[in-house]
């Protein structure tokens, strides 16, 4: 095939030209040719190139070397460098690889606007200024920090004589450097995140051209966006050519569907113009492949599929790619003869137009299928099993399957949707780690409300929901009440686990103390302490040392008359219920909460309620005060936090004793909140060790791991780092953790008690 000199001279004209670097399209046949056999050069044979993305279509791969090459040098710096235009940025990419860069990539205005609504991404902002229209991230790697200074300034000069861009920041340091490459890599899920059936979509994304042709190239690239009245995002590989661009298109109707097919064909034609790739790293499959014949002509396209049935007489290795590829709009996930429904909610998902769409935001990126050596808390189930419908994505493809597909005129009453769902644990990860911003605790909740109405609700769901009506009654006969839920048959009765501790009530509750101990007036302020449905029935102490704590630092503390936060209720569905909790709290609160006396909170899952999910769950006229109140509704460590950077705090009013602390932060608190001011509070004592356990979820997540068919699984996600890294701790050292939850199942797990960090910080009242 490759012997003919006709043969070889007709590939060097149809294949990209050799500076494209990343080609990825139809069968490397060109990289093959110019090997030792063929051209005299020296080069081995050597299959492995043939084979590389094939896409499994020649081979099943049994095992593989890999070629190694060396680390780059250890000295790292970021040059994020802004532009008024895109045009400008293109321009300014050829102008950074004079300076030889180890990786040049693009975001452009629409994914930097998306960082915007993130919580994870947000805290990436920090080099941000004014509104770029394009930011290139420039990274450097060499031996010493003062060449790349030296770079820096040069490259500086350059773009500036040549009138590109406007701000140039370096960056140094490993951790500041990946929350820029966070930013940029976070840009596919980010999209995800424009509201409405008018997405960013995969057609285009790949393509490819020599980087000193890029500008020309995108300025005919925009001509045909601008013929068919389209707007598209840029970001990723420009110092490659390769930008991935993704068109705005609502591939829910039939015009646009056309118009997917259209666009294809005409980007084709010009990639093939500018002798690109049509696709350069992510493969021809389904998606492009059917354009293979008009990049390739019939001649070389006749060899890809004389190769394919040498290597694969039977076509039974991945059919339908590269080569005998349908049609590009023939496989769409959008039928257009489905019917899309619009789920009834409790909450309000106006946001992101409805229900289903809030599920279709789901790119199947998969950031949440990460291993706890990664770090990070989202999907802590996944982590603990690697089973696909026990992530993030797999939870939100069950529910969009049915949702586009169901025959049942409702459509999410599905037990294989219960089941999927069951193992959600609610830990909030996903709503600030996946870019998407998918947040599975409200999808999970209200499917679980929309199948209570049609199959009734479970008796254990009842009584750990109602648990906060309860518990007044138990408190009063704590020893009677302690005695029989530790008791094997209730546990086997309401469903719990035999080997699962119980947590105990306190005959004393935090109300009833705060009423017959009245404390003195501060004179620093007031604050309203809420006593969640936690720490007043069941631990009582972390409460009394909070009004303690606060009152000998200066500060007037009164409970306010309010209800239980509602978060039994939401964790097992009963969204109804919790609605009616969260009018009646912002009605009794809002009038008393502001800025100048806030509202805080010991329990993590509690407080936040105010800031997560009240502003969603209220009636609309509420909403406006639901989320001032949400504000003002602090955990105990950001108040205290707030009150040092005022100087009110001081560590004059704390202890000079050595003591190490390990923290493990709550799960929620991750997601909507920080450990930051965990940490800074615990570190106030000049004295103090305080370091974050790098454990994500613990695994008890609220009543999950009490549950008898979930406590092997919450075990398991306990360890997978908080266990082992407590039982490593010396036995002086303090294990400190704000949630209720994550005490009692540190406890259970090794054996060691963790205290609140309240607690601490009272021992530590000099």
């Amino acid at each position: 095939m490759l012997e003919n000199e006709d043969t070889r001279r007709k590939i060097e004209e149809v294949y990209p030209e050799k500076s494209v670097t990343r080609r990825n399209m139809g069968y490397a046949i060109d990289i093959l040719m110019d090997t030792d056999p063929f051209v005299g050069n020296g080069v081995p044979f050597n299959i492995a190139k043939l084979l590389a993305g094939s896409e499994g279509t020649l081979a099943f791969s049994t095992s593989i070397k890999l070629n190694l090459i060396p680390l780059p040098p250890k000295v790292k710096g970021v040059i994020a460098a802004h532009f008024s235009s895109l045009e400008d940025a293109f321009r300014g990419n050829i102008v950074a690889l004079q300076h030889k860069p180890g990786a040049i990539e693009m975001m452009d205005d629409i994914i930097i606007e998306c960082t915007k609504e993130n919580i994870e991404q947000r805290k990436n902002r920090f080099f941000l200024q004014g509104e770029p229209k394009a930011v290139l991230v420039i990274e450097f790697a060499r031996e010493t920090k003062e060449e790349i200074e030296a770079i820096h300034e040069a490259l500086v000069k350059d773009m500036e004589e040549a009138g590109y861009g406007y701000h140039f920041p370096l960056i140094f340091g490993d951790e500041q450097i990946q929350r820029v490459w966070n930013l940029r890599t976070a840009g596919l899920g980010l999209l995800s995140n424009i509201p409405g059936d008018r997405k960013s979509t995969t057609v285009i994304e790949d393509t490819a051209v020599s980087p000193d042709k890029l500008p020309e190239y995108m300025a005919e690239f925009q001509q045909v966006l601008d013929g068919h009245g389209l707007q598209c995002v840029f970001y990723a590989h420009i110092a490659t050519g390769e930008i991935h661009l993704r068109p705005l298109l609502n591939l829910k109707d039939k015009k646009d569907q056309e118009l997917y097919s259209t666009l294809a064909q005409d980007v084709a034609g010009l990639v093939k113009k500018y002798r690109g790739s049509l696709s350069g790293e992510h493969g021809d499959g389904r998606l492009r492949g059917s354009f293979i014949p008009f990049m390739f002509g019939d001649e070389i396209y006749g060899l890809f599929k004389e190769l394919k049935k040498t290597w694969d007489p039977w076509n039974i290795l991945n059919p339908g790619k590269i080569t005998d590829v349908p049609p590009i709009t023939q496989n769409l996930r959008y039928n257009l003869n489905n019917h899309y429904p619009e789920i009834e909610t409790v909450s309000d998902f106006s946001s992101t137009k409805g229900f289903l769409r809030a599920v279709e935001k789901c790119n199947g990126s998969g950031d949440c299928r990460k291993s706890e050596v990664v770090g990070g808390t989202m999907c802590p189930t996944f982590m603990a099993t690697r089973d696909e419908d026990k992530s993030t994505r797999g939870r939100a493809n069950i529910l969009r399957e049915f949702l586009h597909h169901s025959e049942n005129d409702k459509p999410l009453d599905h037990p294989e949707i219960y089941q999927v769902l069951d193992l959600c644990i609610s830990c909030k990860a996903c709503k600030a780690e996946c870019p998407s911003n998918i947040d599975m605790a409200k999808f999970k909740a209200e499917f679980l409300q929309y199948y209570y109405d049609e199959h009734g609700a479970p008796l254990r769901s009842k009584l750990i929901a109602w648990l906060p009506r309860m518990s007044g009654l138990a408190s009063a006969v704590s020893p009677l009440a302690n005695w029989n839920m530790n008791m094997g048959l209730t546990k086997r009765l309401i469903g719990f686990h035999p080997k699962r501790s119980m947590p105990a009530f306190t005959s004393k509750t935090l109300k009833g103390w705060a009423n017959k101990n009245r404390q003195p007036e501060g004179l620093k302020g007031k604050v309203y302490l809420f006593a969640d449905e936690f720490t007043n029935y069941q631990e009582s102490d972390i409460g009394i040392k909070a009004i303690l704590l606060l009152t000998k630092l200066g500060y007037s503390v009164e409970i306010p008359k309010h209800r239980e936060s509602g978060r039994t209720f939401l964790s097992k569905g009963f969204m109804r219920e919790s609605k009616k909790i969260a009018n009646d709290n912002v009605r009794m609160l809002k009038d008393k909460i502001s800025v100048e006396t806030p509202m805080i909170g010991i329990e993590p899952s509690t407080i936040l309620t105010f800031r997560d999910e009240y502003p969603e769950l209220v009636d609309e006229p509420l909403r406006e005060a639901a989320v001032s109140l949400g504000e003002n509704a602090l955990l105990f460590e950001e108040f205290f936090v707030r009150e040092m950077e005022k100087g009110n705090i001081s560590a004059e009013q704390f202890t000079t004793a050595q003591r190490e602390i390990k923290l493990h932060g709550h799960c929620q608190q991750k997601a909507v909140a920080s450990t930051t001011p965990t940490k800074q509070m615990l570190s106030l004592p000049p004295n103090y060790q305080v370091s974050e356990i790098k454990s994500g979820c613990c695994g008890m997540a609220g009543s999950f791991g009490y549950e008898k068919e979930h406590y092997e699984l919450s075990m398991q996600i306990g360890e997978m780092v908080l266990f082992p890294e407590v039982r490593k701790s010396a036995g002086e050292t303090t294990i400190a953790a704000p949630g209720t939850s994550c005490r009692h199942h540190i406890k259970d797990g090794t054996g060691r008690k963790a205290i609140h960090p309240i607690e601490v910080m009272y021992d530590a009242l000099a």
